[in-house]
C-alpha cells in the first residue's frame, strides 16, 4: 500500500436504491455521498454530520480514531457499516 502524507481519510456513502433517476451527490468535511432515494440520502447526511459531531467531542478527526474508536461512534450513532470480522482490533 502506497502511503501519501496528502490522503485523509474520509466517509463515504453510496446509495443503491435510488428509483426516480435523480443524481444526489453531497460534499462535507470528511465525507462524500453518493446516490441513494431523497430519504437515504437524506440519513446517510444526518449520520454523516452526527459522526463528525462525535468526532469533534473527542477532539479528534477521522485520521486520529483506530478501528474500536470507529466501530465505537458508528454503533452509538446508528450507523450501518458492512460486518467486519475485525471490528474489535484495536488498529
Amino acid at each position: 500500500m502506497i502511503r501519501d502524507k496528502n490522503w485523509k481519510k474520509v466517509l463515504f456513502g453510496l446509495g443503491l436504491d435510488n428509483k426516480d433517476e435523480h443524481k444526489r451527490f453531497t460534499k462535507g468535511h470528511n465525507f462524500y455521498l453518493i446516490g441513494g432515494s431523497e430519504d437515504t440520502h437524506k440519513t446517510m447526511q444526518e449520520k454523516s454530520i452526527k459522526f463528525n459531531e462525535c468526532l469533534k467531542k473527542r477532539r479528534k478527526t477521522l485520521d486520529d480514531i483506530n478501528k474500536k474508536e470507529f466501530y465505537e461512534i458508528a454503533d452509538k450513532i446508528g450507523l450501518q457499516i458492512p460486518d467486519d470480522k475485525n471490528k474489535k482490533s484495536k488498529s
